[in-house]
């Protein structure tokens, strides 16, 4: 496993119809749960948006600035397939923005192109109108194909964050972790953070499985890992 979307291949062969991610947000009441299948879904047309209308090219910088949600590993994905360096800290907007709602007054005006999500259930529109220049990711993302093959695809040597290439996100992805095959990770990490992107990638090597939780009380905390049969708790 080399590159991103190597991996996004072998998981895609190996079980593609299995739980991938599973997130709550206790604050709305939202629970979004997307298979290896719907997530390679949005990865695909994310990184056809990313490309086509934002016309990134690889080795681009896509700052992403999220909560912690189930859109983040789904612009990390897209991002990777594109071979873009994924920044995830720092007032640098790099050559694109993914941002929420939050991030709209930091990033407008920033000098490259800004695509933001209302972070509402099943990543619909914005319900008011966005600043001049910011792509609603609700609005356009609808609209690009289901499949994304990038014409210029990514290398091993290609950074995937800055400083670490997508050979050596995988390898100290797989080294790294104490997790066994299929385990079941329940987590309020930010999987779109410097701290919380193992949380993520970890499992994705691992054939496993992610419920990320946002807002959660101690109580929910117990109840979702019980409700979902988690294996792991992080942290």
């Amino acid at each position: 496993m080399t590159t991103f979307p190597t991996l996004l291949a072998r998981l895609l062969r190996a079980d593609a119809a299995r739980p991938l991610i599973t997130f709550y947000d206790f604050a709305t009441g939202e629970r979004t749960e997307l298979s290896v299948t719907t997530w390679a879904n949005w990865v695909a047309k994310t990184g056809s948006l990313l490309v086509e209308e934002l016309d990134l090219e690889r080795g681009d910088r896509l700052r992403v600035d999220l909560p912690t949600h189930w859109l983040g590993p789904v612009f990390l994905g897209a991002a990777w397939s594109a071979g873009l360096v994924v920044v995830l800290e720092g007032d640098d907007p790099g050559d694109a923005v993914a941002c929420g709602p939050d991030g709209l007054a930091r990033w407008t005006g920033a000098g490259v192109p800004v695509v933001a999500s209302a972070l509402l259930p099943l990543g619909v529109r914005f319900p008011e109108p966005l600043p001049g220049g910011v792509h609603d990711f609700g609005v356009e993302v609808w609209s690009q194909p289901d499949s994304f093959v990038a014409w210029d695809p990514p290398t091993p040597e290609d950074d995937a964050v800055p400083g670490t290439t997508q050979a050596e996100l995988w390898a100290a992805a797989a080294a790294g972790s104490l997790l066994t095959d299929g385990d079941r990770v329940l987590t309020e990490e930010n999987p779109a953070s410097p701290s919380g992107l193992s949380s993520f990638t970890e499992p994705l090597v691992r054939s496993g499985s992610v419920v990320l939780v946002a807002h959660a009380g101690p109580e929910q905390l117990d109840a979702t890992y019980a409700a979902e049969r988690a294996t792991v708790r992080v942290p």
